[in-house]
């Protein structure tokens, strides 16, 4: 069974797996932030930035699993594959999302 995903996380999830950077940034608010292994970034050029970096280093592809929404964030369960030690893994993604674009994305 599919799980039901708001529109831009599904838009965000469906270009991370074509690896398509530019539908992938076009998801976010022109002053969102990202938290990714500890590390944080801030506006659209560091968010470009991380895209890059994450797709070059990991090939990684999404499979969403659950989601809970409680409206002041959506957290999608991600089985996470690619080219990484443990592949695959299930991380939290968790989204702030306002007028249909991610304000905030923290992965852990």
């Amino acid at each position: 069974m599919a799980v039901k995903l708001p529109r831009v996380i599904k838009k965000y999830v469906d270009a991370s797996n074509d690896h398509d950077v530019k539908s992938i940034l076009s998801c976010f608010s022109t002053d969102a932030f990202v938290r990714d292994e500890g590390k944080e970034f801030r506006g659209k050029k560091a968010i470009e930035g991380w895209i890059v970096q994450t797709i070059q280093k990991y090939k990684f592809h999404f499979e969403p699993l659950t989601i809970k929404d409680d409206n002041v964030e959506v957290v999608v369960a991600v089985e996470v594959s690619g080219t990484f030690d443990g592949s695959p893994v299930s991380l939290d993604y968790h989204f702030a999302i306002e007028d249909d674009q991610i304000l905030s994305l923290t992965i852990n």
